[in-house]
């Protein structure tokens, strides 16, 4: 099965950037964990208010404690046009982490800051900052951006911003759907259409023969090894192997459910692709979540394959993707879903129609509508006192896409540790060696 290219991955920043090249990553989507100075303010920042500035806005921010600059809690000052950047001397956008200054050193505040950058003067520390010196000495830059009062504790960590995002969603997502939960039509007893009765049994039917598909390749899987040695190499290769394995194992168990999808086959083969490719690792979370089990805190595979946090990081995982995977699947265990909800939440996940290179947004949407109506009215029937499930179970989704952008990253430091995926991973997933 070959795949097109869906995501690319952004190797990150150069330490030093211009206005034009900061510009551009603020405005950098979700999948590269940039937002805009909004994003970027945390407890102990005073919230931002926004200054008109030619064709953009920019986000002021004042913090209230310290000494040495004053002011009381609400709108800033308004700005005439004409101010400077108190580190460089360039045209001020507005107030950035305390600070009045450019955009160009606003970010390069925020990069030093992220990466605890460390930098070396060649005039040991005696550079005049101005326009010019600022791309020729970032240790004298940084040290200016300090002196004139840039505040760290304003900055935020990757993972913060990603998470403060997407709460953004999740609560974007929730307002729309407790609007559609008031609406005339849901007032209506519930019920199940004869149509989504069957719709749903065959759902259910397909993953069960897909599972038992999947069991009988169990015995095809690298041996989990029995050496803990961590500096073996032949070891760590072998727990990689298994599971990289496990992971096609569960690739072609959910190509094969697509197929049974009533609807799926429909699709231009371009879009059957296009759908798969961005899907296959969020399905494969889901999945997990669906074997997490909260008294051990392991997940379990092929029925007797167990695995903690530390058996991921042993086979060359980082935990920066671990603790998101277990705490996803504790979530999800919470909401206590049975198998029916579960195939319908994939088969909705299958039919997004925003996702890359996808063809034939509306006929995606079309078919999408089935189950998340089916969905709806299945909740309804079986949780009739919860009416936040249905939005809960959406949101789930929302999350899955933030993990499938950590998802990246992650198989993005397995390349850099020359950890060398299959080829059908390395397709699905858009690894170029």
């Amino acid at each position: 099965m070959s795949f097109s290219a869906v995501n690319g991955l952004d190797a990150g920043h150069e330490d030093d950037k211009d206005v034009a090249e900061t510009a551009a990553e603020e405005s950098t989507d979700s999948t590269q964990c940039h937002v805009k100075e909004e994003d970027e303010v945390e407890e102990g920042c005073d919230p931002a208010t926004t200054i008109p500035n030619g064709s953009f806005s920019t986000e002021l921010y004042i913090s209230g404690d310290e000494p040495t600059i004053k002011r009381k809690k609400g709108p800033a000052p308004k700005m005439l046009g004409n101010e400077v950047c108190s580190v460089c001397g360039d045209k001020a956008s507005g107030f950035h982490y305390n600070v009045l200054s450019c955009e160009g050193c606003k970010g390069f505040f925020r990069r030093s800051v992220i990466k605890s950058a460390q930098y070396t003067c060649k005039s040991n520390g005696k550079c005049e900052m101005d326009m010019y010196m600022r791309r020729k000495c970032q240790e004298c830059r940084l040290r200016k951006c300090r002196e004139a009062g840039m505040r760290e504790h304003c900055v935020l960590s990757e993972e913060q911003i990603r998470s403060k995002k997407q709460k953004k969603r999740e609560d974007d997502l929730a307002q729309a759907v407790l609007v559609a939960e008031d609406s005339p039509m849901t007032t209506d007893k519930a019920r199940l259409t004869a149509e989504q009765e069957e719709m749903i049994q065959q759902l259910v039917a397909a993953q069960q023969q897909c599972n038992k598909r999947s069991f009988s390749d169990q015995p095809k899987v690298t041996p989990w090894p029995q050496n803990n040695d961590p500096h073996n190499r032949e070891t760590r290769q072998q727990r990689f192997a298994h599971f990289t394995e496990l992971a096609i194992i569960s690739v072609q168990e959910i190509v094969d459910f697509a197929k049974q999808i009533p609807g799926f086959l429909d699709l231009s083969r371009e879009d059957q692709i296009a759908l798969l490719k961005a899907s296959t690792i969020e399905i494969m979370l889901l999945e997990t979540a669906r074997r997490y089990n909260h008294e051990t805190e392991c997940i379990t595979f092929l029925k007797d394959f167990t695995y903690s946090k530390d058996d991921f990081a042993r086979a060359g995982l980082q935990f920066g993707f671990i603790n998101p995977i277990f705490e996803f699947s504790k979530g999800m265990r919470k909401l206590q879903l049975d198998d029916a909800e579960y195939a319908l939440l994939i088969a909705i996940n299958i039919f997004s129609a925003d996702r890359p290179n996808v063809q034939d947004h509306g006929l995606v949407e079309r078919l999408q509508q089935p189950y998340v109506e089916a969905l709806h009215s299945y909740l309804r029937i079986k949780r009739p006192k919860d009416h936040l499930m249905f939005p809960r179970m959406l949101m789930k989704l929302v999350s899955l896409r933030t993990l499938s952008s950590v998802h990246s990253e992650q198989v993005f430091a397995l390349r850099l540790q020359d950890k060398k995926l299959p080829p059908l991973l390395s397709e699905i997933w858009d690894v170029h060696e």
